[in-house]
């Protein structure tokens, strides 16, 4: 198994970094790629604390804003895309799994969409200008690592309901083992860099999400992981802001 394969393979999935592998991704390094995803997840909060230092002459509304943009286009908005198809499913689905899945698979957006992203951007633009006056910057990169750390938790712990996409890839030949102890490395290195309710609210709201899953759809699929990593994000945000 290449491993640089494996980082580059998540690298390519959730930013647009320009990324070339140097051979076709087999399906052991394709799922070998979740170990990455915090990984990734400090890469991108890197770009943003550097990009708001080099800023620094500027007002905490401009630098937020412009934070804000730049974590929006370096991850394609594939999680806000995520949000959004879920937003109009679980509205539109009332309460039926099969209507809910043949929602979210629908490519076009209904206004619950564009208000639930709206509201989340919203949110988000305002914490982050919060905790720049501050200059937190570790809240804001544990925020971004957690939060993609989310998604091979949720893949270890939750059923995959969709037999077809991309997330199938993802799970089929998962280390669940390496992951484990990777998650337990994570939460335990955030405990002793940030406080104990950042962490303990991101478990909370993570269990809370999943256990939503499960009784709409009796799983996951890729958009409602999406869906977490936006929620996960605002709301160890706030949690960092008001604490």
């Amino acid at each position: 198994m290449n491993q640089l394969q494996s980082f580059l393979i998540a690298l390519q999935f959730l930013t647009i970094i320009p990324v070339r592998l140097r051979a076709p991704a087999d399906d052991k390094n394709i799922s070998n790629s979740l170990v990455y995803y915090p990984l990734v997840g400090g890469l991108i909060a890197l770009i943003l604390v550097l990009s708001a230092e080099l800023l620094s002459n500027q007002s905490s509304l401009v630098i937020a804003v412009i934070c804000l943009t730049l974590w929006v286009l370096l991850t394609g908005g594939l999680h806000l895309d995520g949000l959004a198809d879920s937003a109009d499913a679980w509205l539109g689905g009332l309460a039926d799994r099969d209507k809910t899945l043949a929602i979210m698979k629908d490519p076009a957006s209904g206004p619950i969409a564009v208000v639930t992203m709206i509201l989340v951007l919203l949110i988000k633009f305002i914490m982050l200008n919060e905790l720049i006056k501050q200059q937190d910057w570790l809240s804001i990169a544990i925020t971004i690592v957690l939060a993609r750390s989310a998604l091979p938790l949720l893949f270890i712990t939750t059923p995959y309901v969709r037999k077809e996409g991309l997330a199938s890839l993802l799970i089929q030949n998962m280390p669940k083992s390496l992951l484990k102890w990777l998650l337990l490395i994570i939460i335990a290195a955030s405990l002793l860099l940030s406080s104990f309710t950042l962490v303990m609210v991101f478990l909370i709201s993570f269990l809370l999400l999943r256990f939503c899953m499960e009784q709409r759809l009796g799983g996951t699929t890729g958009d409602t992981a999406g869906a977490m990593v936006e929620l996960i994000e605002m709301t160890v945000l706030i949690t960092a802001v008001i604490i």
